[in-house]
């Protein structure tokens, strides 16, 4: 089979075209810093494209996913203990993930002049004044700039929640319409990320001439904190979870079972790739079907525990570029709240990952520059993310089953 159609290279293509873009646009940064003012302009349009996508997708992603969910008042009691313990999950991991990066901090590059391009208002807002910018807009226009992304996705869960409401008959045109537009904004941010190596490696091209060869070294130690607290989070923290949902026993038959849906999951880098190897896995475990059946599948697109690790990495590495200090109270409460809504919204949407660094944008009011460096780390922690993500729905499963009284089922050998 040749390689150029083999499973590897369509599983790892993006990743490994980007890595050479990326190290395309370093090489010219380094050896040819009188090219960068020509290659800067290219970045920029890839990312005007990138903006001006993402708006109206995750309106139409978000409407449509509202709209279409069954109401079944008898998994009433599963939903409830599911998005509790969804929500637990997402939230331990980005506390965890905020320790890590503050016992093993990174020194930002020097040189550094983004952070002239804006203030940080996060010090200057009173918390009245945060919260209606974060979450209303005075205009209806308004809510198509990608600096109130967060109040965008409030009316677009409404809107999604009224068309559930409305007769079916009345609105069936206007869901088509949403349900038409939600598939090509999804087909046009896939055609518009097929530029991402070029994209992203003219701009690093850039970034790389003004700041210098250290920035290439910068990666270095975020990812490596991503990597070590993703890893102790996935065999320490699963196994406290399994342990939670059916006691030792527990432990040991997710990791029995875990082996597959793990490689599966890296050599997919495809979190609803892996979904039916956790829903077998989760049969052997002997978690009862009514429970495995519905969680596993909407954990595919709304749990995200290694989306919420590497959510606090990037934006710790975007205050480091702008020279910001990231951890106080404010920016720690806004970081948890964006942790949570990228982890609800980001799974039904193609790259959805990138969905958090509109929102950073938003909450934090972020000039472009700190953008490419962030994409570029959610980018190298996929393989790790996509493991977190995936098989992190089983122990979701054991712990929800535990929370309603579900008796397990015999383990299959």
């Amino acid at each position: 089979m040749p390689f150029f159609q083999s499973t590897f290279w369509n599983s790892y293509s993006n990743i490994i075209l980007l890595l050479i873009g990326i190290s395309v646009g370093s090489c010219i940064g380094i050896f040819f810093p009188q090219t960068i003012h020509f290659l800067k302009p290219v970045g920029d349009i890839f990312l005007n494209l990138l903006f001006v996508t993402v708006i109206p997708l995750v309106f139409f992603a978000i409407v449509t996913a509202v709209s279409s969910i069954e109401q079944e008042s008898k998994l009433g009691k599963i939903l409830f203990a599911m998005m509790f313990t969804f929500l637990t999950f997402v939230l331990i991991a980005a506390v965890f993930s905020l320790v890590a990066v503050y016992l093993f901090p990174t020194e930002r590059p020097t040189g550094t002049t983004a952070a002239k391009v804006v203030e940080n208002i996060t010090d200057t807002e009173s918390w009245g004044d945060r919260i209606v910018r974060f979450f209303t807009v005075g205009e209806f226009y308004m809510l198509l700039s990608r600096q109130n992304m967060l109040a965008l996705l409030i009316f677009s869960f409404l809107l999604g929640i009224s068309i559930r409401k409305s007769d079916p008959s009345k609105v069936k045109t206007f869901k088509s319409f949403i349900e038409g537009g939600n598939e090509i904004m999804k087909n046009l941010l896939l055609l518009v990320m097929k530029a991402a190596p070029i994209g992203l490696g003219a701009y690093i091209a850039y970034q790389v001439g003004t700041l210098g060869p250290q920035l290439v070294g910068f990666y270095a130690k975020p990812l490596a904190v991503y990597y070590g607290a993703g890893i102790v989070y996935f065999f320490v923290f699963f196994s406290l979870y399994a342990f939670i949902g059916r006691g030792p026993q527990g432990v040991k038959l997710f990791w029995k079972n875990n082996i597959l849906p793990s490689f599966t999951a890296i050599s997919t880098c495809s979190s609803l790739a892996t979904m039916p190897v956790n829903l077998d896995a989760a049969r052997k475990i002997g978690i009862p079907a009514s429970v495995a059946n519905v969680v596993i599948p909407i954990g595919t697109t709304i749990h995200k525990n290694g989306s919420s690790i590497s959510s606090i990495v990037k934006i710790y590495v975007a205050f480091l570029l702008l020279g910001w200090d990231f951890f106080t109270f404010n920016n720690i409460i806004i970081a948890l709240g964006i942790t949570v809504f990228v982890s609800v919204v980001a799974g039904g949407i193609p790259n959805g990952g990138y969905i958090g660094e509109m929102l950073m944008i938003s909450a934090y009011q972020l000039p472009q520059e700190a953008i490419p460096a962030v994409m570029i780390i959610g980018t190298l922690v996929d393989p790790l993310a996509t493991v977190l993500n995936s098989t992190g729905d089983t122990v979701a499963a054991m712990v929800t089953a535990r929370l309603i009284g579900e008796k397990y089922n015999p383990p299959i050998s």
